[in-house]
């Protein structure tokens, strides 16, 4: 799972009504959205995001999210593919469309005439660019918008987007979700550029939830070491709060015997736990995988 991947699945688990912001066509119903990352079977291929209305209608159907932040030749053809897979293992969905969140759609997904009919009628693009350009876009779209601004507007940007919403309901979560941003495009810089460039202070990011869940205080003071050796601690750090805190939600209390096995994982099954805990549904899931070796 990339930074990028880690940051939308953090975006929207929690807060899954946060796909009405940016689908505003959609209805407002109640028991709203239910966020989920399901693995697709036999090919091991998983979606960014999947919103499931708690009552599925043709107002409020089953949202598929995929954020593509760079070129790649084969997208439209494997976004149909998984299109088709979700819905062959879902036969119970028949409302249903497609969000991709990109840069700009100048990107080169592919050649679209095989797809044409599906991504004409079901893809909606949300592209970021032109949300950084309309002052009317909703507030978190301009957040997600600091992926693509100019490196020296961000700071600015940000700055403007948490002036607008102070005082609202939503102005702490936005302001997390600037933190994160912020830190995963500018990954390795200093906590004092992180700063800057979300517009906060050292406090502030160090108490956002952002920081904490996502990316581990351990990772952001092995980077400001400067040293290679710093580095990859402070990653595996990070890695490793981002496993566990995941898992306690999942899975309940751990056992300080598995927490114990966890921690002295190396990076790259850590990495490969936190790819996989998204489908673990208890703590016997979480046995299993370490008594195969993960």
């Amino acid at each position: 799972m990339t930074l990028s991947d880690k940051l939308f699945y953090w975006v929207f688990q929690n807060h899954p009504d946060r796909i009405l912001e940016l689908q505003p066509d959609l209805a407002q119903a109640p028991g709203g959205y239910r966020f989920s990352a399901p693995a697709l079977k036999e090919r091991e291929r998983r979606l960014d995001g999947l919103f499931r209305p708690a009552q599925e209608s043709a107002q409020q159907p089953v949202v598929i999210l995929e954020a593509q932040m760079a070129a790649d030749t084969a997208f439209l053809r494997r976004l149909y593919l998984e299109s088709a897979m979700l819905l062959d293992q879902e036969p119970g969905v028949d409302h249903w469309r497609v969000v991709v969140i990109c840069p700009h759609r100048r990107l080169n997904f592919g050649r679209e005439l095989a797809v044409v009919e599906f991504v004409r009628e079901r893809v909606h693009w949300i592209e970021l660019e032109a949300a950084a350009a309309d002052p009317d876009a909703p507030p978190l779209l301009r957040a997600l918008a600091l992926l693509v601004e100019p490196e020296e507007q961000v700071p600015k940007r940000s700055a403007a987007i948490r002036r607008q919403s102070a005082g609202t309901p939503e102005a702490a979560g936005l302001a997390d979700v600037i933190a994160a941003i912020v830190i995963t495009r500018f990954n390795g810089r200093s906590l004092e550029e992180l700063c800057t460039m979300g517009g906060i202070t050292l406090e502030d990011l160090s108490q956002s939830v952002a920081y904490q869940e996502i990316f581990g205080q351990g990772r952001q003071e092995g980077r400001q070491e400067g040293r290679q050796e710093g580095r990859q601690e402070g990653r595996q750090e990070g890695e490793l709060e981002i496993a566990l805190l995941l898992l306690r939600r999942r899975c309940g209390n751990i056992s300080s015997d598995q927490e114990s096995r966890i921690r002295s994982l190396p990076l790259v099954q850590l990495e490969a736990l936190a790819e996989a805990l998204l489908d673990f549904h208890g703590a016997a899931d979480l046995e299993r995988w370490l008594a195969a070796g993960g």
